[in-house]
């Protein structure tokens, strides 16, 4: 299922800022943007969530950008950052990027680095799209193993040699070969490297869950 386009948000109490930067994106060939006069509006109607990306003016009434930045982390929303500042507000920049902002433009913003540092929030965002969609997968070949193949997977995991699995188990190295080379076809691993690599994101320390 091809998922949906990202979105670009825009919260700038500024209205006409907030228009001029939303014009600007929309015929630059950027879909999807959405413009809130205040931090509070954003977050009661926009439902931003990882791979969304939001310009976000650092000074704002009742909260600022700042606040807003500190919301959405705490919310682990995922949204990409981009903080807007005055001129000469390096220092505020600095700490909203020390805070996980992606990057921050000044005011008055020059197109192509608007351009610039958007293409970079989506293409995180295409990037984590494609994480998920691996991880995704990825639990639903475990799903398909039987008990017996993740257990014989746990062992492989561990770096264990098939003797060692097959007296854990109370099988023969024989039966552990063949639990293997199904467990390789189930999971699409064209390496151990490879199922080791996966069956570690998928789990928790151990390897698997």
């Amino acid at each position: 299922m091809a998922s949906e386009p990202h979105r670009i948000f825009i919260v700038d109490d500024d209205a006409a800022i907030g228009d001029a930067l939303r014009v600007l994106l929309e015929a630059g060939g950027f879909a999807n943007v959405a413009t809130y006069a205040s931090a509070h509006d954003f977050l009661a109607r926009a439902g931003a969530v990882a791979g969304d990306c939001l310009l976000v003016d650092v000074h704002m009434p009742e909260m600022d950008g700042l606040a807003l930045q500190a919301e959405l982390a705490e919310r682990r929303s995922g949204v990409a950052v981009i903080v807007m500042t005055g001129h000469g507000e390096v220092p505020i920049a600095v700490r909203a990027m020390k805070a996980g902002a992606l990057d921050f433009l000044e005011k008055p913003i020059a197109e192509d680095q608007l351009f610039d540092c958007v293409r970079r929030a989506l293409a995180l965002g295409a990037a984590h799209d494609r994480r998920a969609e691996a991880a995704s997968e990825t639990a639903r070949r475990l799903k398909s193993l039987t008990p017996r193949e993740r257990e014989v997977l746990e062992g492989m995991v561990q770096g264990q040699p098939n003797k060692v699995i097959a007296h854990a188990l109370g099988i023969s190295p024989r039966t552990v070969e063949i639990h293997r080379a199904r467990v390789m076809e189930k999971m699409a691993a064209r390496s151990l490297s490879a199922l080791v690599r996966m069956a570690l994101e998928a789990g928790t320390g151990r390897g698997v869950e």
